[in-house]
C-alpha cells in the first residue's frame, strides 16, 4: 500500500503526473467552495460538504506524512502547518457558533498549498520550466491580492454589504493599482496604514510580473565554478566568477 502511494506522488509515470495534476485542480476547486461559502449561513448540506472537503484533505495529508523521509520537517513547512488549520476548522465545523466568517476565510490559507506544487510543476511540466519567472510572479501576485482581500472582509467591510467578497476584492485591485475610483474607502486610521501597505507591497509584485513577462526569461545551468544556477539564454560566461558556460541551445532545424 505504502510503495503505491509513494507511486502516486513520487514517480514520473503518466498516472502519478495525472494524479498530482488531479491534486492541483482540486486544491483550486475547495478555495473557489471556501470563498463562496465563508459568508453564506451553514446548514446540513454545507455542514457535510465542508466535512467532506475536509476529509479528502486530511486523507492527502496523510498519505504526504506517511511517505515523507522526514517527518518532522514536512510538519514544520508552512504549507503543513496551513493544512493542519484548514482540516482542523473544516472537521470542527458543526461545533463552531458565532460569527464564522473569520474561521471559514482562514481556509484560504489552502493557497498556500501551491507553493509546495511548484515543485511538482518544475519538474513534470517543460512549460512551467521555460515560464517559471512569470508564473511564479503571478502566483506571488494572486496570493497577495487573495489574502490581503480576505483580510479587507474581515476587518474593514461593514455588515450588510449585499457582495461583501466582491467589496473587498475591489477595493483590493483598485488601491494595487493605484486607480483609486473612490467609491470603496477605509476611513479608519487602520484601514488607511492597510491601504498603504496594499498599495506599497502590490506595486512592486506587480512590476515583478511585468518584469518577468517581458524580461528575457533566465535559463537553469549550474556553473561548474562557482555553482550559480540562473543564466541568461545567451551567457557564454558567467557573470558571477567569468567561467565559460556551454548551455544548450535549440539551433535551426
Amino acid at each position: 500500500m505504502k510503495q503505491t502511494v509513494k507511486f502516486l506522488y513520487i514517480s514520473h509515470e503518466p498516472v502519478s503526473v495525472w494524479f498530482r495534476y488531479g491534486l492541483i485542480l482540486f486544491d483550486i476547486a475547495s478555495i473557489i467552495f471556501f470563498v463562496s461559502t465563508a459568508n453564506i449561513p451553514h446548514g446540513p448540506g454545507l455542514t457535510v460538504a465542508s466535512m467532506g472537503v475536509g476529509l479528502i484533505i486530511l486523507l492527502d495529508f496523510s498519505a504526504r506524512l506517511w511517505i515523507a523521509k522526514d517527518r518532522w520537517k514536512l510538519l514544520r513547512q508552512i504549507y503543513t502547518l496551513a493544512d493542519i488549520v484548514v482540516i482542523a476548522s473544516l472537521l470542527l465545523d458543526p461545533f463552531l457558533t458565532g460569527n464564522l466568517a473569520f474561521v471559514r476565510i482562514m481556509r484560504a490559507l489552502r493557497l498556500i498549498h501551491s507553493y509546495h506544487l511548484l515543485r511538482d510543476l518544475r519538474r513534470d511540466s517543460p512549460f512551467f520550466r521555460t515560464h517559471e519567472d512569470a508564473v511564479i510572479a503571478a502566483i506571488n501576485l494572486l496570493v497577495f491580492v487573495f489574502a490581503t482581500s480576505t483580510a479587507v472582509l474581515v476587518f474593514f467591510v461593514p455588515e450588510g454589504s449585499q457582495t461583501p467578497y466582491i467589496d473587498a476584492l475591489y477595493f483590493t485591485m483598485a488601491t494595487l493599482t493605484t486607480t483609486g475610483f473612490g467609491d470603496i474607502t477605509l476611513d479608519t486610521p487602520a484601514g488607511k496604514l492597510f491601504s498603504v501597505f496594499i498599495m506599497v507591497v502590490g506595486v512592486a509584485l506587480f512590476v515583478r510580473l511585468a518584469q518577468a513577462i517581458f524580461m528575457p526569461q533566465k535559463v537553469r545551468y549550474k556553473c561548474p565554478n562557482c555553482g550559480l544556477f540562473r543564466h541568461d539564454p545567451d551567457a557564454v560566461h558567467c557573470k558571477h566568477c567569468g567561467e565559460t558556460l556551454r548551455i544548450e541551445t535549440g539551433g535551426a532545424a
